[in-house]
């Protein structure tokens, strides 16, 4: 992302972001931390292209969001990105491995080796036994490693996670950024981590803060 702004409001519109740029090499982990109201989500929105920048650009992959159409960038959310967000998100009345099953399903990856993704999916994330269960049986942390074994199925080039632990208790977020941290480095995948928490931060490989001069090392 280079030169990234945005303002939101009417006539008299704030600016959230000025000029934020980041460089996010593959396979690299990087935390976003600064005050609330600072624009952390709205730059994950910009990066997922799901709301669009008012100056400056964002490229992924080789391919620059500007110049897809809304058709293209779903296809590349779809296939290029995960999300793991504070609220899980998952959905009710389908199981585990269902809801993990959800990406693959929209790319129209073949049943079987669907199956055999999600089944593998599980077992790095301990829950190779519950894929029959169904969300309200399991515990806020066993949620999220259900999203996010959901958001690493597809195997994306990209994660983007957005307060992941806010709805834990101190252990149960442990163990999910530590399984966070190892299932990105197993999986290839570069990760933008938003976050309040130092700790949380601190399992990557950079820490930033996002202030009004924009993003600086911690």
């Amino acid at each position: 992302m280079c030169e990234l702004s945005k303002s939101f409001g009417g006539p008299r519109p704030r600016r959230v972001l000025d000029h934020v740029s980041l460089d996010l090499a593959q396979g690299e982990y990087v935390a976003i931390m600064g005050e609330s109201g600072r624009g952390k989500s709205t730059l994950l929105n910009l990066v997922a292209g799901l709301d669009a920048a008012d100056a400056g650009s964002v490229t992924l992959d080789g391919v620059a969001l500007a110049g897809l159409d809304d058709d293209a960038l779903t296809r590349l959310r779809r296939e290029k990105l995960g999300f793991v967000f504070q609220a899980f998100h998952v959905l009710p009345y389908l199981s585990v491995a269902e809801n993990v099953a959800l990406p693959l399903h929209l790319l129209r990856v073949a049943s079987a080796l669907a199956e055999a993704r999600v089944a593998a999916m599980l077992e790095a994330v301990g829950l190779g036994d519950r894929g029959t269960s169904l969300p309200r049986e399991l515990s806020g942390g066993e949620l999220q490693r259900v999203a996010i074994a959901r958001a690493l199925v597809h195997r994306p080039r990209l994660l983007l996670a957005d307060e992941p632990t806010g709805n834990l208790d101190a252990e149960s977020a442990a163990s999910v950024l530590a399984l966070l941290r190892s299932s990105l480095d197993a999986s290839g995948a570069a990760g933008i981590l938003v976050t309040h928490s130092r700790a949380a931060a601190d399992t990557a490989d950079r820490v930033l803060i996002l202030g009004p001069s924009g993003l600086r090392p911690a």
